[in-house]
């Protein structure tokens, strides 16, 4: 039993700040929080937090681990005048060249970060085309070495190999859906079913991915209209809206996420929001891709936040989401971004079989603590204020998740240079093979 005394307790949604507030745990989980509960609890080992802010861990939505070894990339890259064309001439060359080295290492560093800027949890969005089967095993090592936890999957597609690899893809998520259902209660890892985006998945492939959900019960992780593209595409071969075909195929659920959807029609999200499924909004990378902008976000029912692959930092992210909204003319506040930060722990819910994202008995035990010295008071009130205006990852003094410190006082508990060497000379081997296909 584990107790953190004198904690700034700060919770996102109702936002609440409260000073001075134990927090006793156990195993994986929050079994009471009060003032002064050293006494009712003399069989815990007490971590004073001097009253840094202890918050429920934050969630990235959305990400793309596969992309780690990416970062300032040396290998030549052709014009990408559009967005199709920064997927032919970036992305769909790297992810062919990924072997399981280099998918490793990808994988283990972004979880390293991803918990170093405060993250508990990232759904994570896979593709390797050439390596494919045990290619999230690979993750799943990564995620559970490092400590953090989250969701992967292949992002199942026809671009490359016709219907040999929609049913490859298919058969690595029901294989990965399998290999982790074993650990239902304990395990940091789960499955979703994985697809790239309507433009590259065939009728076929929508068959395939339906009864691989009636198999598993997982739920489809998918790109849709991050570009004007995938919804012309749709309209051409299919005659449908794209969220209209993937209902059509029964695909949309609670356990749904859908990633971007900047192109969608007002009743394209009035279905979304009548299935329950979930937004994943990826301001930096629709910012990066010059994709254009999501003015619909004050229309989901439920939306939360992810990085798309640009790290995840979600400090970062929520500010370039609310300054992104402010600047083009959008209604919405601060403590909307911060309630979508918050809605990354409703996917966690609907997936894990626990509870998330609050200060209170029975939770999971994913927190951020930060350090965290404002010169105006942190209140209930402006919290999202803080957030939106102040606080920033450099803040992150631990991390905790499943009740395990996996990062504690700026250090986590193993020697992590090597890693990061490794990781060097891996995305070098990396950018040589994608200079190799040209």
């Amino acid at each position: 039993m584990l107790l953190l005394r004198n904690c700034t307790a700060v919770q996102f949604e109702p936002c609440r700040v409260e000073q001075d507030i134990d927090i006793v745990i156990e195993g994986e989980k929050i079994v009471d929080t009060g003032s002064n509960l050293a006494g009712r609890y003399p069989q815990a080992e007490i971590k004073d937090m001097r009253h840094r802010l202890v918050m429920p861990g934050l969630v990235c939505a959305h990400n793309h681990f596969y992309s780690g070894l990416s970062r300032g990339i040396l290998a030549p890259i052709a014009p990408c005048p559009d967005f199709i064309s920064t997927l032919k001439n970036l992305w769909w060359r790297l992810d062919r060249v990924l072997d399981e080295e280099s998918l490793y290492y990808s994988g283990l560093i972004c979880s390293l970060e991803a918990i170093k800027h405060g993250c508990t949890a990232v759904i994570d969005h896979h593709a390797s085309p050439n390596l494919i089967k045990g290619s999230l095993a690979t993750l799943h090592r990564g995620f559970v070495e490092a400590g953090l936890r989250g969701m992967t999957c292949f992002e199942t597609t026809d671009r490359n190999g016709g219907l040999k690899e929609l049913e490859a893809g298919v058969e690595e998520n029901i294989a990965f859906a399998q290999l982790v259902k074993n650990n239902t209660r304990g395990g940091l890892v789960r499955a979703h079913l994985g697809a790239h985006a309507p433009f590259t998945l065939p009728d076929a492939g929508l068959d395939m991915l339906k009864e691989a959900q009636r198999q598993t019960g997982c739920g489809l992780h998918i790109h849709v209209a991050e570009d004007r593209y995938d919804v012309s595409h749709s309209h051409h071969h299919y005659g449908l809206d794209p969220i209209k075909r993937l209902d059509k195929f029964g695909l949309l659920d609670e356990k749904t996420v859908i990633a971007h959807a900047l192109w969608l029609q007002p009743d394209e999200i009035s279905l979304l929001n009548q299935r329950g499924a979930c937004l994943a909004h990826n301001a930096r990378s629709n910012m990066n891709n010059n994709v254009g902008y999501n003015a619909h976000l004050p229309d989901y029912t439920l939306a939360a936040l992810g990085t798309d692959g640009i790290g995840a930092d979600m400090f970062e992210e929520l500010k370039f989401a609310w300054f992104k909204h402010r600047d083009a003319g959008g209604p919405l506040w601060p403590d909307s971004f911060l309630r979508m930060l918050y809605n990354g722990n409703v996917i966690l819910e609907r997936n894990f079989e626990a509870k998330f994202g609050r200060l209170e008995a029975n939770y999971t035990a994913d927190l951020t603590i930060c350090d965290y010295v404002s010169p105006t008071p942190l209140l209930s009130d402006n919290l999202a204020g803080h957030l939106a205006f102040g606080m920033n990852s450099s803040s992150v003094n631990s991390v905790m998740v499943a009740g395990k410190m996996v990062y504690e006082n700026r250090t986590f508990p193993f020697d992590v240079e090597p890693l990061y060497t490794s990781a060097r000379k891996a995305a070098g081997e990396l950018w040589k093979r994608m200079a190799a296909l040209d």
